[in-house]
């Protein structure tokens, strides 16, 4: 392999991170059939996808003559380098943006056998199909040139990745604050449940309800604090004062959690929804549920967006 510059490894990293946004963009936007921008940065480029062509081009690059070892090399490489994504994503993040799990002889979710298969089939059309021609385009591409391109690229993609890392850490945290805000809308539900002196029926009602999500919960305590307020329109003896002040105070915070609700939408800039659309699958295994209902918020929001343009 021939001996590149610094700068034409780190336009190698660029191009590739483009054709990986291309490709996994396109395969997605057909198969949900309509546009996505793929990926965890807003601009066109899949990092994962950049790292992924440089380390099968440095791994093979030992084994040029050995199409064997081009794929055994392929296969270690790159699935050590997504299991080490994903690890580090998901630590950062608390989510992950792909999820192996439903797969067969799968580890942790992160990696899975038909993957690492497929990677050192894509190791081999890399460095002997797909590198040969990029690399003649590239180095036919003057340095006075090709060095300021680099750099202005540079100056883009850090400054994308910046505000996308920040978005992502931002969701981290909204999610965090909804995960103790349905907690505390559940702990206000069983206090009104044990004031309202439910039946056995409805204690399991209640207990299948904690499963629901934050909207749904809330609905339920709107409809509680309706009949508690007719229980003692007719029953007013049976709820002492200070049962009373109780009452009015569980009150109190439940509006300040259905304000906190209203809050999230607008706590949601251009990149968090973005992101949020880009990666459709994206799990959590810590904020499961309120995942779910973000994710929910955001395409409901979208919804509405493609209605007004109609």
């Amino acid at each position: 392999m021939i001996q590149y510059k610094a700068f034409q490894w780190l336009f190698f990293f660029y191009l590739y991170c483009f054709f990986g946004w291309c490709f996994e963009s396109s395969y997605v936007s057909l198969k949900s059939g309509r546009l996505v921008n793929r990926g965890f940065m807003r601009g066109p480029f899949l990092p994962l996808y950049g790292s992924g062509a440089i380390m099968m081009l440095i791994v093979s690059s030992p084994f040029q003559d050995n199409i064997l070892l081009t794929y055994i090399a392929g296969v270690i490489g790159a699935t050590a380098l997504e299991y080490i994504t994903g690890v580090t994503m998901e630590a950062l993040f608390k989510v992950r943006y792909w999820d192996y799990s439903k797969q067969p002889f799968n580890f942790q979710g992160h990696i899975c056998l038909s993957s690492s298969i497929a990677w050192g089939f894509l190791t081999i059309l890399m460095t002997r199909v797909v590198h040969r021609p990029v690399e003649q385009f590239v180095l036919l591409i003057p340095g006075s040139l090709l060095f300021p391109l680099t750099m202005l690229l540079t100056i883009y993609i850090v400054v994308d990745f910046t505000l996308s890392f920040k978005a992502a850490m931002e969701i981290r945290d909204l999610l965090d604050k909804m995960q103790k805000l349905k907690e505390e809308v559940e702990r206000l539900q069983r206090r009104l449940d044990v004031i309202i002196a439910f039946n056995d029926a409805e204690k399991l009602q209640r207990r299948q309800e904690n499963e629901q999500s934050l909207a749904e919960l809330s609905s339920g305590l709107k409809q509680r604090f309706v009949s508690l307020k007719e229980s003692i329109q007719n029953m007013p003896a049976a709820y002492g004062e200070g049962i009373r002040e109780e009452i009015a105070e569980l009150r109190g915070r439940f509006s300040h959690y259905i304000d906190a609700q209203k809050n999230y939408s607008e706590m949601l800039g251009f990149y968090k929804r973005d992101m949020i659309r880009s990666n459709p699958t994206m799990v959590s295994k810590k904020f499961k549920n309120v995942l779910e209902e973000l994710k929910h918020i955001v395409s409901g929001e979208q919804q509405r967006e493609e209605d007004d343009q109609e």
